[in-house]
């Protein structure tokens, strides 16, 4: 509801310019510019094939589900070469254009940013005028070719249930094992266009990644018998069939979840960005902490929880965040690389938390054949972990800088909630009913369907007495949310059509068990203690899942560390539950590790501060989920955390381990009482790696080594006078 008035404290940047910032840096490549008419069949065609989707909620296709997913790829995948690029340098439009939005943004934060200031905006507006304006965007409709690759694409992932081409879905599937050479053709060229349509979403890396699995299954007999990861080999026949025939593969986990999972959520996020969902959120975090000296902070970390339930991308949430409140963290004193630091980690938590996490947490419930409502539950206190940790760097931050904020004048809290309410029952709903034993599948339509309601009663509301208006809002919430849901899945669909390849590899081979006996040797070459084993295993994969995570997007970095890294976890002992959701945070912080840092540079690209400076500000704020997942695996008592050891564990693991992030926060922030010198901020870290092992000796460590970090430093600063810096704080840069 693009023309509802909003309450918002902030002037955000306009929604194209914030497109062609996410577009620049996310870990998604940029869609074409289409022209209007064809931007509208692609868009009816999304609305069909939603339909679609609902329909297969409540009443499955009798075929089966692989009928169903099928059918699915055939549908969506040909979008792809009409929405996509073929070419390499498709980002550089997208940068030109964000560089322009950043600009905006920096001359926003200089500008009006209140609702009171809307005058004095509309004469800046009226000012402007008069200067020429830029040319529009070019238009970039697909060529002759990629109408065919569309042609082709669908005919290929079709051809399985067309009975004039295969005998039909039964015929198909009883020649597992025996294709016929037509079979072998069409499976050789669907995965052809599956690499090409990832190649096209998200880059080289992927389709680089499964090119070599697809040469170690064939080439496999070559390897000396000997070596690690010898093998008798597959031909090209064995391999399409894996890949094609069998209910892996092409068909296997990646895609059953993103036809079934990720495209419900992701449609309901378009609903309720459609209705305003992330104007409200925003808002609402304004109002609640305006009195606040760091209630610009932490508007930002409260936002950018709320906000993932409409984005379901750290970097999307970041810039989305940033667009609006750099502004106000600028006015205030905030530098630019704090406030980037702070817009990436707050925008990352997103994915982290519950009641919508990642795509890849929809992965976990069905490898592990356990409810999501359970995968949200294992959530829950590394959540609170993660935002302890950033709330209080951000208040450690507004000590430090001396933040100087001033709340907009006439923003309550209780008419914003009042009005925009109804987004919190939608989420409750899915809460609730995941509790009572939903499908989530399920439970996430009737969340949609509460959305889109209260969303129509608003625009009636609004409207009132204007009958054209109100059908004319109505239609454009439910057509561009089905619309937007389904052309948003299109980069996830070809990632996971894609890791199929990797997973079915894995599985025909048995790659992912030698890869795991090599990270357990190797850690068991530095020390033969069961315990030392564990740690530096634990450590070595924690290492080999961000650094996977630099070159591959979030989703398919967790389909290929749990098949090669899991095994290697759960052999030490390790929980499955707690392996899952340790190597599903590290799959996501790699969007703030450096030296990529995909959500660190969009938010650097939208204040202006330094890349590299604004990458390690990020990982200050995120320093708790870098750490806190290794407490799952190194002890049983960690796997507590994620809810493995019953209500009394959680509690106590969380309350010890909610000291250890603020030891974390005090050590990486420099600051206690006041600004800490090195011996204190030492032994804080001391003291959160020691609380982190959960261990009765190791917390008695860690819990005298926090005591004697607080009183060296209050001792420290009872030797100068009052107002004067200690020697540690004389020696510290000023921010």
């Amino acid at each position: 509801m693009s023309d509802r008035p909003s309450g918002t404290a902030t002037s955000p940047l306009p929604q194209a310019n914030v497109d062609d910032l996410i577009a620049q840096y996310d870990e998604e490549l940029p869609q074409r510019t289409l022209t209007r008419r064809l931007d509208l069949g692609v868009a009816i065609v999304c609305f069909l094939i939603s339909l679609f989707v609902l329909n297969q909620v409540f009443f499955p296709l009798k075929q089966g589900n692989q009928y169903y997913l099928m059918w699915f790829l055939a549908f969506v995948l040909p979008l792809v070469f009409i929405c996509y690029r073929p070419g390499f340098g498709r980002r550089k439009e997208a940068g030109e254009r964000a560089a322009d939005a950043a600009e905006e943004v920096a001359a926003s934060a200089t500008g009006p940013s209140t609702a009171s200031d809307s005058a004095d905006a509309a004469q800046g507006s009226a000012a402007s005028a008069g200067k020429p304006k830029k040319p529009p965007r070019s238009t970039d409709n697909p060529s002759v070719i990629d109408w065919i690759l569309v042609v082709v694409t669908f005919l290929t992932c079709a051809y399985p249930v067309l009975p004039f081409f295969s005998g039909g879905f039964d015929a198909f599937l009883n020649r597992q094992g025996s294709l016929t050479t037509l079979d072998v053709t069409m499976g050789g060229i669907l995965l052809l266009l599956i690499l090409e349509a990832t190649r096209r979403t998200t880059g080289l890396i992927l389709p680089i990644f499964c090119v070599a699995f697809f040469l170690y299954s064939y080439y496999g007999a070559y390897i000396p018998v000997g070596w690690p990861g010898a093998h008798a080999g597959q031909n090209f026949d064995q391999i399409i069939n894996a890949l094609y025939n069998d209910a892996s593969g092409f068909y296997g986990i990646p895609l059953d979840v993103a036809a079934t999972y990720i495209v419900l959520f992701t449609i309901y996020g378009a609903v309720l960005d459609k209705t305003g969902a992330a104007n409200f959120f925003i808002d609402l975090s304004f109002s609640l902490f305006k009195k606040s000296k760091a209630a610009p902070g932490r508007t930002v970390a409260l936002s950018g929880f709320l906000l993932g339930t409409v984005s379901g991308s750290g970097t999307a949430t970041a810039v989305s965040l940033g667009a609006v409140t750099w502004p106000v963290l600028k006015k205030a004193g905030y530098p630019k690389e704090n406030a980037g630091g702070m817009l990436a980690a707050s925008g990352i938590g997103a994915i982290l938390s519950p009641p919508t996490l990642g795509a890849a947490a929809f992965i976990i419930a069905e490898l592990l054949n356990v409810s999501y409502g359970l995968v949200l539950l294992w959530a829950v206190v590394p959540t609170l972990l993660y935002y302890l940790g950033i709330f209080l760097a951000i208040e450690i931050d507004s000590r430090k800088i001396d933040v100087d904020y001033r709340p907009p004048p006439g923003l309550r809290s209780w008419p914003i909630l009042k009005k925009g309410f109804y987004h919190f029952i939608s989420l409750g709903i899915i809460v609730v009913f995941l509790a009572l034993g939903m499908a989530p599948f399920k439970a996430v339509v009737y969340a949609t369907l509460v959305g889109i309601g209260f969303g129509v009663i608003e625009i009636v509301l609004t409207h009132r007495g204007q009958p054209a208006k109100i059908l004319r809002a109505i239609w454009d919430v439910i057509f561009g949310a089905l619309s937007t849901g389904i052309r948003s899945v299109l980069p996830v669909t070809s990632v996971c059509a894609a890791a199929g390849i990797i997973v079915s590899t894995i599985t025909k081979t048995g790659l992912g068990q030698v890869i795991s006996d090599i990270l357990v040797k190797g850690a068991q070459a530095i020390s033969t203690n069961p315990t030392a084993v564990l740690v530096f295993t634990c450590i070595f994969a924690a290492i080999a899942v961000t650094v996977l995570g630099l070159a591959v997007p979030v989703t398919a970095s967790f389909i290929i560390s749990w098949v090669i890294v899991g095994p290697a976890l759960i052999t030490l002992g390790v929980p499955e539950a707690a392996a899952a959701m340790f190597i599903f945070y590290y799959a996501v912080l790699s969007e703030v590790s450096p030296p990529t840092a995909l959500a660190a540079v969009a938010s650097s690209a939208i204040t202006g501060g330094r890349v590299i400076a604004t990458m390690w500000q990020a990982c200050k704020y995120a320093i708790p989920a870098f750490l806190v997942p290794l407490a799952f695996t190194f002890t049983p008592e960690g796997a507590s955390l994620v809810a493995q050891g019953g209500f009394l564990g959680a509690v106590w693991t969380g309350a010890v381990s909610a000291f250890a992030v603020a030891a974390l926060a005090a050590g990486a922030g420099g600051w206690i009482v006041r600004r800490a010198g090195w011996p204190e901020r030492i032994l804080c870290f001391i003291a959160a790696g020691a609380l982190l092992y959960l261990q009765p000796l190791s917390m008695i460590i860690g819990f005298a080594a926090l005591a004697l970090a607080v009183i060296v430093h209050l001792v420290l600063r009872r030797r100068v006078k009052d107002g004067d810096p200690t020697p540690a704080e004389a020696a510290l840069p000023n921010p």
